[in-house]
């Protein structure tokens, strides 16, 4: 029947039902909460002052950690950015997504233009998050939410922007993994004009984040606020390089900072000042975002997640930090690859125990954000997440195992391998040689007893479980080269002790001299860059 053929009160009540439906579909979707989630880019597990640093200084996320639960055995999906992005964005182990490595690196006979004269050619990998995966975005957009990314991206080119996997705005993100250009205007982004010589690249992140909370404060919203910052090139002020280098020196100064790892050096000491500056200003940032939150009222609306990507850059790249007591960094394999600052913020949620051991990994966001927001879970797609909201509101998570593929090498030093943590054993599966690493991190967190052969059982179900975990995801394996050397790979790295180790202790004391300049401008600087290509070209001439 037509309207028009209606009664007027028939009409009238046709009208005020649909506009109570109407306001309370309304009202139900200005009652989710909104969702604001914080990645920082290389950012090791105990660079923060609630994590142990004593050297770094973070005010803002030691705060934030105050009120939040903390994960304290919380895990990335990868040992790289990309992979364990994807992670985050499909609620996938990176060996079923197929992103297995940082989008941009060499693998198969490509691999060997970096003249590494490795044992293996790495394998293939996908070079950009599918269009088939739902995304938390687009699951969140789909349900009446506003969704916004700033920062980093690095997961795919024109075609696979975050604009294209469910993001309404995209503000920085394309396919570059750094900060082109660093991190002081100007930069080259084609997703971020620049707007104010000299202006710094991570407070601008936030400001336009808190411009689209303040914009879109009358509605759910999804902000995703992805930090270039604090990778390389290491970049600060001069203030703040003043302040960590007299804080450095007044502690006083380790007589060295770098050790060799397996086959690269790594740092063993946080004493960095242009690192430690540019993580203060990240933490600044942050602040600036939840102080949006408050000044507008949406603190207690407001789920607030923070982690980071991978284990901090503490051997190759720019050598930017420490993260002891864990072993390695990112790239590597080992806990210092693997673990996170892990935070998340409910404000409804008062479970007196903030602090929490279970393990959790980066695809547990997916579904926890879903299950929070009171939506329907999607388990065929964050197939590898579990939903943590029993455990935030005082419950219990069953065991589970968490797996890694990472059949690459990477820039730190790190060695393809694959990985099973399981009730607290740790199984490491290296495929240069097929051996095992096996430990139990309950009794030994820094990975300095491999206990493999004192647990032969133990071994031998773990890497059984693994394979039959990497048959079922159709894992893609390295390959051996047939051109490798091994008496050429004995010289490289016999040359990488003796030479480069030397050169970054020379390096590291030039940037804590009191007179240290990089150059006239500090903005410019390159510092991180130029330990980066010192590495690079130490290494192209020392194959």
């Amino acid at each position: 029947m037509k309207l028009s053929m209606m009664r007027p009160w028939l009409v009238c009540i046709f009208f005020i039902q649909a506009g109570c439906s109407m306001s309370v579909e309304k009202n139900e979707a200005q009652q989710r909460p909104n969702i604001l989630f914080i990645l920082a880019d290389d950012l090791g597990a105990h660079d923060l002052g609630f994590a142990g640093s004593e050297y770094y200084e973070t005010p803002n996320l030691d705060g934030l950690a105050n009120r939040a639960f903390v994960f304290t055995n919380g895990y990335a999906a990868s040992r790289v950015c990309s992979p364990s992005r994807a992670s985050i964005m499909t609620g996938k182990f990176t060996a079923r997504h197929g992103i297995t490595d940082w989008i941009g690196a060499y693998s198969g006979e490509d691999w060997r233009k970096h003249s590494r004269n490795s044992k293996l050619l790495p394998a293939s990998y996908l070079p950009e998050l599918p269009a088939s995966e739902i995304t938390i975005a687009e699951a969140l957009r789909t349900s009446g939410y506003k969704t916004f990314f700033a920062g980093k991206w690095h997961l795919g080119g024109q075609g696979s922007y975050p604009e294209d996997h469910g993001f309404n705005i995209n503000v920085g993100g394309w396919e570059k993994g750094s900060p082109i250009g660093g991190f002081f205007s100007p930069w080259t982004n084609p997703k971020l004009e620049n707007q104010t010589e000299g202006e710094n690249l991570t407070l601008r992140l936030a400001r336009e984040t808190s411009n689209f909370i303040k914009e879109n404060n009358d509605t759910p919203f999804f902000a995703f606020l992805s930090f270039y910052a604090v990778h390389a090139p290491i970049q600060t002020t001069q203030e703040k390089w003043r302040k960590y280098r007299d804080k450095a020196v007044i502690a006083g100064t380790a007589d060295s900072a770098y050790v060799m790892e397996s086959n690269l050096p790594i740092r063993v000491v946080q004493d960095n000042p242009m690192y430690a500056g540019l993580l203060e200003t990240m933490d600044q940032a942050v602040g600036n975002v939840l102080k949006q939150l408050e000044v507008l009222g949406l603190e207690k609306n407001t789920i607030v997640i923070f982690t980071s990507d991978n284990g901090g850059v503490a051997s190759g790249d720019a050598y930017s930090t420490s993260n002891l007591p864990l072993r390695g960094g990112k790239g590597y394999q080992w806990e210092g690859g693997l673990r996170e600052p892990f935070l998340i913020h409910v404000p409804w949620l008062s479970n007196a125990q903030r602090e929490i051991q279970h393990p959790v990994i980066n695809t547990d966001f997916y579904p926890t954000i879903l299950e929070l927001a009171g939506l329907d879970l999607l388990p065929d797609q964050h197939i590898d997440g579990t939903s943590l909201k029993s455990i935030l509101e005082g419950g219990e998570l069953g065991t589970r195992p968490l797996f890694w593929h990472y059949p690459h090498y990477g820039n730190q030093g790190g060695d393809p391998s694959s990985i099973i943590l399981k009730s607290g054993w740790k199984l490491i599966h290296y495929w240069e040689d097929g051996t095992n690493e096996l430990y139990h991190l309950l009794s030994d967190p820094a990975e300095e007893m491999d206990v493999s052969m004192n647990n032969p059982r133990k071994t031998k179900n773990l890497f059984t479980e693994l394979e039959s975990w990497l048959i079922d995801v159709d894992a893609l394996r390295p390959t051996i080269d047939p051109n490798y050397d091994e008496k050429l790979a004995l010289e490289s790295r016999k040359k990488t002790e003796n030479e480069w180790l030397p050169e970054l202790e020379v390096r590291r004391q030039e940037y804590l001299s009191d007179d240290f300049s990089p150059n006239d401008s500090w903005w410019g600087s390159k510092l991180g860059q130029q330990l980066s290509d010192g590495l690079g070209e130490f290494r192209k001439h020392n194959p």
